[in-house]
């Protein structure tokens, strides 16, 4: 009889397309979070076996083998030797790819070592004609000691018959397919000896991975088994080479590869890709396209959204009756709302391009090209990953630096991978761009504002570059380091994939920053809405003696007096002398500095600010708010310096908390986030000053 609920653990080289295979097994049935004491992204779904059975699927890290060397590597084995962890699995999927079928059974023979019933899915099985390939499924899985799943995750072939393995686990051989002790026979047998209740491939991982979860005595363990470091070595190597042999042996007749019959066309896409020149001159078309389509693409939705949630406010507020309860709905809830969702088409098209990329096999491309730019200023080939992934969020940009085993590159990795714009900044830009930016085409086809958008995500990426350089410089830690990159096959994207993908991405910017902004727009309106002492109450006779209470302006005006004599006006009155040079005014203070909490309240912020301080009868959208916005001496708040300015101090600022406690964590230091925190907010206020004061 089988469980009601099955755990299965999902393993895998890089590029083998586990993550197809998940997205297949499990669809949107997906929760992402973090490993215990860890910030290793970890994501688990559900799959209905039959009527009766289900399956709970963690996808782990890809990793190449058993001998990690890296922390995401590590979660693999720490999972998979501690069976007290409430995910050990009582299945292991492992998915190769039927290309590089040799290298990925190096990792399927180490897990069966452990003794855990595994089934062994061979993917991207449509591929098997173009390139030639044959295999005899039953002389595998009879030297594998397993049972094979041949899946096309692209075309959904095979991913019931995954379902029926799992289902039947308990039926799978747990027998290894060879002896690794045999790598020096005298030890093995010493210590299964010493601990005859325990497996002894596992007390080898104990041993060669500084991790421990049989409840072992250590220093029995140190005394008697520990060797130096570098004949650890020496056997691991053996033990690959042990493993190579086999493996070999094995694909000589259940593989057969007739190179005459394919029909690969990867060599020539990657001469032109990598070309020294044509590379870089299609990655740069590539990009200038990304930040073209992000403004024209999104334009007709985001206006549709801002324009839907004015009329709402509007609405709530002619209709509800009069009170704080409605003054909150309508100038705090939804505005805050509002300042969201604008943003979610803009953020979902930078999610496609990105997913586009990765799923085609062009970014490992990318990796390689900018290897030897990296390389000048003190970063590798592998950094480019988390600057690239820095697009998306600095956060798991950061921790995708896990990767860099050399610890300098790394550490100047995590300092800059801040500078480049994230999603969170997008907003930021695009509110701003359409503001001060016309919307002009240059030969009938370039947008001024695509192009402006384009020059901040490179102002961030030079600035990366250029710090880097001079950390490279300053840094005195010496280090020596390789680069290695696997170049995946070329692959049409997989809907499935990149739909799932930008769904889960604008989740986490919608529930993640959204539940930020909304309730720092919350605490915003009842600040702006009441006042530190009389003179807030009595707005009415002040104003009253200016203007006539039947003028048509004069509820704007006690609007706007009450505003600027609320706790936040205050606040902001206070600030302002430190940023009017800057060209802000003190609603602008306000909202850079409740961003510092999550870039995106800036607009939010804003949205809330000024639509306590409006009263008028129909609501205006964010954008004709901030565009009719105006000084004390009649000019407009947002004119081309200020805005310039604005965007010159987000394009470099450190203006999230949450990557202070990442790179805190990254770092195990309060230094680095200090050091970054302060050089960044530096650089960003004397750049923002220069530009307002050379253009205004």
């Amino acid at each position: 009889m089988t469980k009601d609920t099955i755990k299965v653990a999902l393993i895998g080289n890089p590029n083998t397309g586990k993550t197809s295979v998940f997205n297949q097994l499990t669809g949107l049935h997906q929760q992402v979070g973090n490993y215990p004491g860890i910030t290793v992204e970890k994501k688990i779904g559900a799959c209905k076996l039959n009527e009766t059975t289900k399956a709970t699927i963690i996808d782990l890290p890809g990793t190449y083998s058993l001998n990690a060397s890296s922390i995401d590597e590590n979660v693999v084995i720490e999972l998979l030797l501690n069976k007290k962890d409430e995910n050990y699995p009582d299945v292991v999927v492992v998915v190769s790819e039927v290309e590089n079928l040799k290298r990925n059974l190096l990792l399927f023979t180490q897990i069966k070592d452990l003794e855990i019933p595994t089934i062994l899915v061979i993917n991207m099985s449509d591929r098997m004609q173009l390139k030639g390939i044959e295999l005899n499924i039953p002389f595998l899985e009879e030297q594998l000691q397993t049972k094979i799943a041949l899946v096309s995750s692209r075309k959904n072939i095979g991913i019931e018959k995954i379902k029926e393995l799992i289902l039947n686990y308990e039926s799978l051989p747990n027998l290894p397919c060879l002896n690794a002790s045999s790598i020096d026979p005298e030890y093995f047998e010493k210590l299964k000896k010493t601990f005859p209740n325990q497996l002894v491939y596992k007390l080898w991982l104990v041993i060669t991975q500084d991790v421990n979860f049989l409840n072992l005595e250590r220093n029995e363990m140190e005394s008697s088994f520990t060797k130096s470091h570098a004949d650890l070595k020496q056997l691991q190597q053996k033990e690959t080479i042990k493993r190579y042999q086999f493996i070999n042996e094995t694909l000589k007749l259940g593989q057969k590869i007739d190179q005459s019959k394919a029909t690969d066309v990867r060599a020539k896409l990657d001469r032109v890709l990598t070309h020294k020149v044509f590379g870089y001159l299609i990655f740069f078309v590539i990009l200038f396209g990304i930040f073209q389509s992000i403004f024209d693409w999104s334009s007709i939705p985001m206006d549709y959204i801002d324009r839907s949630f004015a009329d709402l406010a509007s609405y709530a507020k002619m209709n509800l009756p009069a009170g704080e309860f409605t003054n909150l709905i309508s100038e705090g809830i939804i505005p805050g709302i509002g300042g969201i969702l604008i943003f979610i088409p803009q953020i979902a098209f930078l999610f496609l391009f990105i997913s586009v990329l990765e799923e085609s096999g062009y970014m490992s491309r990318v990796v390689f090209l900018m290897d030897k730019i990296m390389r000048r200023y003190g970063l590798s080939g592998k950094s480019i990953v988390p600057l690239i992934s820095g697009t998306a969020c600095a956060i798991p940009a950061i921790m995708g630096a896990r990767n860099i085993e050399n610890w300098k590159e790394r550490l100047i990795t995590i300092l800059v991978t801040p500078f480049i714009t994230c999603s969170a900044r997008l907003p930021v830009y695009a509110i701003l761009i359409s503001l001060i930016i016309p919307q002009q085409r240059i030969f009938g086809f370039l947008s001024l504002q695509g192009l402006t958008l384009m020059g901040l995500y490179l102002l961030g990426f030079g600035m990366a570059l250029l710090s880097a350089y001079i950390l490279n410089k300053v840094l005195r830690i010496s280090s020596k380091s390789y680069f290695v990159v696997e170049m995946p096959s070329y692959k049409i994207p997989l809907f499935k994939n990149v739909a799932i993908n930008i769904i889960e991405k604008t989740k986490a910017f919608v529930f993640g920053a959204g539940k930020i902004i909304l309730a720092i727009s919350i605490i915003l309106w009842f600040l702006g809405s009441h006042g530190p002492d009389a003179t807030f109450g009595n707005a009415q006779n002040i104003v009253s003696k200016t203007i006539k209470s039947t003028d048509s302006n004069y509820e704007n005006k006690v609007s706007e007096y009450k505003l600027e004599h609320s706790y936040i006006g205050t606040i902001g009155k206070y600030i302002e002398p430190a940023i009017k040079p800057l060209g802000y005014d003190w609603k602008i203070g306000i909202a850079v500095v409740s961003s510092f909490a999550a870039r995106e309240v800036f607009v939010g912020t804003l949205a809330t600010i000024y639509s306590v301080g409006n009263h008028s009868d129909e609501e205006a959208t964010i954008k004709e708010q901030m565009k009719n916005e105006i000084r004390e001496d009649g000019s407009k708040t947002f004119n081309f310096a200020t805005g310039i300015s604005l965007l010159i101090y987000y394009a470099l600022a450190m203006q999230c908390i949450s990557t202070l406690a990442i790179v805190k964590k990254e770092t195990n230091s309060w230094k680095w986030p200090l050091i970054q925190l302060l050089f960044m907010s530096g650089l960003a206020y004397l750049s923002a000053l220069l530009a307002y004061q050379i253009l205004n």
